[in-house]
């Protein structure tokens, strides 16, 4: 296979927006394209949109073709739409990457857009029981923040987690979203404010949770010959993997804080890219509860199973610790608009490999990871290095 690599990415501002749907996807891809001036919208061979649910919040179809036109790209190799819940945006880079990989074309973008807020915000909180069994979970109340919940109890019950711990997720999301002017939170968080924040489902509050966010962006992946003739500072697509273990509850490992599905995605990334746990520099995990930020150290790696809260509470995962995770705010203070997040994942690996992220920077960063979850069954990893090998 071919040697694949990033060379351009853009995000928008995310939070409760008023722009529509079809600003966000302008508002990306012009900031994607102001990164790499030597690339013009007529040079994009390919298109990959990720988004979740336009049909219901933005009353679009279509997306691919509508989004090409909006940005002046008439693809030549590659157009389609990806929906996988709040991975869409990762499985369509997955997809530009095994394209290029393949040799069918060179110059795909990939855009992850979403608007949630519209008509209202009732809408979206229904729209989102969407993500599970909406007739056997979501019908009776088992939406995202109480399967998550279940997560969090077992894992205090089996490790002694406390709720300080989960707290201290939040807080250090919120902070790094300070300093992120594309956050949806910009003004960071104490520990007492976390704690103080309101229940949403035991022992999951308010601001350990992510919000319902409107926002887009976008990466343009390349070939190898076409990435060093775009830039000096591409950054390669190393490694890959994703496994699902099942869709409801019911089909999910016994243990609710233990998901093997996250063990095998990152084994087969690091195995593809030759490095390990203990080479991550930077990583952007799937925080959209605090909970999820825990376990994916653990699954992930970053420390051995049931030390997560100590590993966060030591600051370990943060500036000066192991591995920094999620410099840009996370789902927690960055937003989570679903389709989007992978996609905005990326663009901030990308920045933090070439130096270009300012006060949010990882000191010298040469390997980033980033990862998806669709609920607790299912993940997605993949690897990104400053040099091939």
């Amino acid at each position: 296979m071919r040697k694949v690599a990033l060379v351009g990415a853009g995000v928008s501002k995310f939070g409760v927006r008023k722009a529509s749907y079809r600003d966000l996807v302008w508002e990306a891809g012009k900031a994607c394209f102001d990164s790499i001036p030597g690339v013009k919208p007529k040079d994009i061979e390919g298109l990959v949109v990720g988004s979740v649910m336009p049909e219901r919040t933005a009353f679009q179809s279509h997306i691919s073709s509508m989004a090409a036109e909006a940005l002046g790209i008439r693809p030549t190799a590659l157009s389609a739409r990806t929906e996988h819940m709040c991975a869409s945006g990762t499985v369509g880079i997955r997809y530009a990457y095994a394209f290029i990989a393949a040799g069918l074309a060179d110059l795909v973008m990939v855009l992850g857009v979403e608007k949630l807020n519209q008509p209202s915000g009732d809408e979206a909180i229904l729209n989102m029981g969407t993500g599970v069994d909406r007739e056997w979970e979501a019908a009776f109340g088992l939406t995202a923040p109480p399967c998550f919940a279940l997560a969090a109890q077992r894992h205090m019950a089996a490790y002694g987690t406390t709720e300080e711990q989960l707290a201290l997720v939040g807080v250090k999301n919120h902070t790094h979203a300070s300093k992120n002017p594309n956050a949806h939170f910009n003004k960071g968080a104490t520990l007492d404010q976390v704690l103080g924040s309101r229940m949403i489902a035991s022992p999951l509050r308010l601001f350990m949770c992510s919000p319902i966010t409107d926002g887009a962006a976008a990466v343009i992946v390349a070939s190898e010959d076409r990435a060093r003739a775009l830039t000096d500072t591409p950054v390669w697509i190393r490694g890959s993997g994703q496994a699902l273990d099942g869709f409801q509850l019911t089909s999910l490992h016994e243990d609710y804080a233990h998901w093997p599905a996250m063990q095998r995605a990152s084994a087969s990334a690091y195995k593809a890219a030759g490095v390990g746990a203990r080479d991550i520099d930077v990583a952007e995990v799937h925080d959209c509860f605090a909970i999820a930020e825990l376990i994916a150290y653990e699954e992930l790696g970053f420390c051995a199973k049931g030390e997560a809260g100590p590993f966060v509470a030591a600051g370990r995962s943060d500036y000066g610790g192991d591995v920094v995770v999620n410099p840009r705010g996370g789902l927690i203070g960055c937003g989570h608009p679903l389709g989007a997040t992978g996609v905005a994942q990326a663009a901030e690996v990308f920045a933090q490999l070439r130096g270009e992220a300012g006060a949010r920077q990882v000191p010298d960063a040469e390997i980033g990871l980033t990862h998806n979850n669709s609920g607790m069954g299912e993940h997605i990893v993949m690897i990104y290095g400053r040099e091939w090998a």
